[in-house]
């Protein structure tokens, strides 16, 4: 794949997206600060995702081995 028809794949992308979020008829001010609002709540669910995801999988785990009888070396 050349750089133009990534380029061309992005933009067209970028386009979709504006369609689709109804940005293409919001004025420039506008539309930065929507995408400033939808970027930081996606970055705070990504976060949230990392941060939490883990310990409750590790949670769980203890929980469904104690079920089943058995001691994971997992647990501290």
């Amino acid at each position: 794949m050349d750089f133009r028809r990534v380029k061309d794949y992005f933009s067209w992308l970028y386009y979709q997206y504006q369609i689709i979020s109804c940005c293409a008829v919001l004025e420039p001010w506008e539309q930065s600060m929507f995408n400033t609002i939808l970027l930081t709540i996606f970055a705070m669910v990504v976060y949230t995702a990392y941060v939490f995801i883990p310990i409750h999988i590790r949670l769980a785990w203890e929980f469904f081995s104690k079920m089943c009888g058995y001691h994971s070396t997992l647990s501290n």
